[in-house]
């Protein structure tokens, strides 16, 4: 047997059937409410039927003024409770799991669609043309701080009530948990600023505000970047230190990723060809964390070929085999795998020849939520959609729900 094929218990007793793991891909497909779409809940219906053993779903957003795009769903009250539950339902009868990703934005909150901006200090984003899209953020006070640690609990606990088997917080990719990680974006003076122990504090009480909400029982995972790959950022040192911290406290399931919108890393952003080849972006990390923590580790970004996947569990690097773009145009990715119908896995290569707008990566996200868009309408994926195409339509779909549409 496919060591891909084989299960894996989580230290809290939970039991995944494979080692595959959908990982989160913004979707951007909720109702004007931002309640889950039928969309949504259909794509997510097509995946648990492809055979993965972990679905992690794209953010879901813990406030409804701290958006970071037009439809990102959010869950702050029981509101739309029994959209909830019939997007958590379907996983009955296939042994997925099903884990929403908890988030909030921070400075990474688009500025036409948020009244206020926040983030631990008034760092603004620095990428070409952000200022026209995004705010220069407000710093929080002590107050809202722990305001936003409450919400990650109650979101928590409200998709537990709803039958989602676990939750992952997003604390990579240049949102708020992974801001105040960062002493770049991180210049506070007080307990949540400074030492790596005081930036850590943030994840660290957001853990716990969830765990004593969903109990001992509930599987959590968090997503972390191995690095923010800028100067005066998040370091690699400083990651291996938090991941000893989170393990210290029981987290479940621990995802490498890495970059910001400035440095779009987890998007293969910048890579060097070598590292491309070698399929898994952040292997270099991986190797190095197994040393430090007894807690299972998910990783993602760049696996194409089966045998590379093999070959990292077999070296025991890593545990479970994360894998986002793929999915939009394989939704029965694991299927395919397990039953030998696929051993490469091609995604085509989107370029406008603009390299601003290429090395940006957003057009890739914007790609593939149109993919998951198709499977939401109960449409084939459509690989030979354009780059232009893309952006046209975002551009028009975009103005369109920021105003209301």
């Amino acid at each position: 047997m496919s060591k891909l094929n084989t299960p894996f218990q989580l230290p809290n007793g939970s039991l995944l059937k494979n080692r595959i793991a959908k990982s989160a891909m913004s979707e951007n497909l909720s109702n004007k409410d931002h309640s889950p779409s039928k969309e949504i809940i259909q794509a997510y219906r097509t995946w648990a039927k492809g055979g993965a053993g972990l679905l992690i779903t794209g953010n879901v957003m813990i406030d409804s003024k701290a958006l970071g795009e037009p439809r990102n769903v959010v869950v702050e009250d029981r509101k739309h409770f029994d959209k909830l539950v019939e997007w958590a339902s379907v996983i009955k009868d296939t042994r997925a799991h099903m884990w929403p990703q908890l988030n909030h934005p921070g400075r990474q909150a688009m500025g036409s669609i948020n009244k206020v901006v926040v983030g631990p200090s008034a760092v603004p984003l620095k990428i070409k043309g952000g200022s026209m899209m995004f705010k220069t953020p407000k710093p929080l006070e002590e107050s809202e701080i722990l305001d936003i640690i409450e919400r990650f609990g109650n979101t928590a606990l409200i998709m537990k009530d709803a039958g989602f088997t676990g939750v992952q917080i997003h604390g990579a990719h240049g949102y708020l948990v992974s801001q105040f990680l960062s002493p770049r974006t991180n210049i506070r003076t007080d307990k949540w600023g400074g030492s790596l122990e005081n930036r850590a504090r943030f994840a660290l009480e957001v853990y716990r505000n969830i765990r004593q909400k969903v109990g001992a029982d509930y599987p959590i995972g968090i997503k972390i970047n191995s690095a923010d790959f800028q100067r005066g950022g998040f370091t690699e040192e400083e990651s291996m230190e938090v991941v000893k911290i989170l393990s210290s406290e029981g987290i479940d399931l621990i995802e490498i990723s890495g970059g910001t919108y400035e440095k779009a890393s987890m998007m293969g952003a910048s890579k060097k060809q070598s590292t491309i080849e070698r399929e898994a972006y952040f292997l270099d990390y991986i190797e190095k964390a197994r040393k430090i923590t007894d807690k299972p580790l998910l990783l993602t970004g760049g696996f194409r070929t089966v045998s590379v996947m093999e070959k990292a569990l077999a070296d025991n690097n890593l545990d479970i085999v994360g894998m986002a773009r793929p999915f939009t145009l394989y939704p029965d990715l694991p299927n395919a795998i397990f039953e030998k119908r696929m051993t490469n896995i091609t995604l085509p290569s989107l370029t406008t020849g603009i390299k601003a707008i290429d090395k940006m990566g957003f057009l890739e996200l914007m790609w593939h939520e149109m993919q998951i868009k198709r499977l939401g309408e109960g449409k084939a994926p459509d690989p030979k959609m354009g780059a232009f195409k893309v952006i046209a339509r975002n551009i028009r779909v975009t103005l369109s729900k920021a105003i209301g549409g």
